[in-house]
């Protein structure tokens, strides 16, 4: 199974294509997708659309994964990480691909099995579940990782379903 996991954000969206074959999860490609600040909000999220679905065409991922949006205190900052989690669905929705969200506890659980882990700790652990030489950076690349483990993790093999 190839998943695409998203940490959608305006100037930086977060990225990770992870393949799991059984018990198996090995980083094919992470990273981040960065939009220019005095750029339109339009050109912006036409950037991001355009990027994943560049992700999608090359890797043909059998479901995209995000972390379900958290509204804290910046209201601004939410409506434009909505704005992106709504063209990067339109690219998923184009192609027909599955979509899931987990939130943020959901994602700390499966990764480090504690579900108010710190930053630190997941990042730790998504360096040490795909065997990656080093934690990953930035920390939006190791955030999108980390929704990919937790898909992976939560998805029963054939046998079980």
């Amino acid at each position: 199974m190839i998943i695409l996991s998203i940490d959608p954000g305006t100037a930086t969206t977060g990225f990770a294509v992870i393949h799991k074959r059984g018990d198996t999860l090995r980083a094919i490609e992470y990273g981040v997708i960065r939009t220019k600040p005095d750029h339109s909000a339009p050109e912006r999220l036409r950037q991001i659309h355009e990027e994943v679905g560049r992700l999608m065409d090359e890797h043909s991922p059998d479901v995209l994964v995000t972390e379900r949006l958290f509204f804290g205190k910046n209201e601004t900052t939410a409506i434009s990480v909505g704005r992106s989690i709504g063209v990067i669905l339109l690219a998923a929705g184009v192609r027909g691909m599955e979509w899931v969200e987990y939130s943020p506890p959901q994602v700390k659980q499966a990764v480090v099995g504690y579900g108010s882990a710190d930053k630190k700790q997941v990042q730790y652990m998504v360096q040490r579940l795909l065997g990656l030489k080093e934690v990953p950076k930035p920390d939006d690349a190791a955030d999108a990782l980390a929704v990919g483990i937790c898909h992976a993790n939560s998805i029963l093999p054939v046998s079980a379903r």
